[in-house]
């Protein structure tokens, strides 16, 4: 029974380790997301930073991507920037792979 218990525990290790690693990925994107929607609105340095955790924080709203793409696509729209979904989600998924290289060097 105790290498039972022990098999559970590791696997449960595992799956919180892997949760918190993909938040982290998920975190960095936005943020690489945020940072490049920034720029297209013409911010930088601290502007742009603040426009980049703004993204990151609109993430929090609901499970899923739906509120980050609301986010950056209402934000760019506004100032006049062409931007449609899947433009953006194919941006998205540029910066995911990225964001996992950057994750990876960093453990």
């Amino acid at each position: 029974m105790t290498q039972f218990k022990d098999r559970e525990k590791g696997f449960e290790a595992k799956f919180k380790k892997d949760q918190e690693l993909q938040f982290k990925v998920t975190a960095r994107r936005n943020k690489l997301l945020g940072l490049w929607a920034a720029e297209k609105l013409g911010m930088d340095g601290e502007a742009a930073a603040a426009y980049a955790k703004e993204v990151v924080v609109s993430d929090f709203d609901e499970p899923g991507d739906k509120d980050v793409l609301r986010k950056v696509i209402k934000d760019l729209t506004n100032k006049g920037i062409a931007a449609t979904e899947h433009g953006i989600r194919r941006e998205m998924e540029r910066l995911m792979e990225q964001a996992k290289d950057e994750i990876s060097k960093e453990i």
